[in-house]
């Protein structure tokens, strides 16, 4: 995994959003995507809201997707086999460009057809604990002509993410303005956030 963690540090050194692929190996990304569509099945997937406020203010006219959190206290095998994962990359991180990363946070992620998020940032405005957002897509045979890329805008320019299955993405969550682009089809992923404090 050294190979990949860096290859994820490094461009995110060179241009502020890391990429690497099969960070999620092909089992794991099968076995978390199977989870995500039992939890659908199940009626366990809740609508997203804006903001941190309680209880949450949810608005489709500016997100659609549904969520579920992930948690230790849930005992998924597939689940603590993502949690290993991300406690590898944080060590790492941590050791290597010494982050001070304490935790992180992480759900599935589905949007259905037609379904977006406008462009915006991923930090509270009272509260700046989220310091990396981390997107892992889990989405099999995703085709450009799908849409539902991760839109990042950065200063000067655009930068289209298609989600394709085992992906990673990683920026700083105060810095990058981003949104979700209307897809034509179903679109799955695990969202989350390393955090301080």
């Amino acid at each position: 995994m050294q190979k990949i963690f860096d290859t994820l540090i490094d461009s995110f050194i060179l241009d502020k959003v890391g990429l690497a692929e099969n960070f999620l190996s092909v089992g794991l990304a099968a076995d978390l995507k199977a989870n995500l569509l039992a939890l659908f099945a199940a009626k366990q997937l809740h609508l997203a809201g804006t903001g941190n406020t309680t209880p949450d203010i949810t608005d489709n006219t500016i997100r659609g997707d549904s969520i579920y959190w992930l948690d230790p206290s849930h005992n998924d095998p597939f689940e603590n086999a993502f949690f290993t994962l991300m406690d590898t990359f944080v060590a790492y991180l941590n050791r290597t460009c010494y982050t001070g990363i304490t935790g992180y946070e992480f759900h599935y992620t589905r949007y259905e057809t037609g379904s977006f998020y406008k462009k915006h940032l991923d930090q509270f405005k009272d509260n700046d604990s989220r310091k990396y957002s981390m997107i892992m897509y889990l989405n099999t045979d995703w085709e450009k002509e799908n849409g539902g890329e991760l839109c990042i805008h950065h200063q000067n320019s655009l930068q289209y993410i298609l989600p394709e299955s085992g992906k990673i993405v990683f920026f700083k969550s105060s810095e990058l303005l981003h949104e979700v682009l209307v897809a034509t089809k179903t679109r799955l992923s695990i969202t989350g956030w390393l955090k301080v404090g």
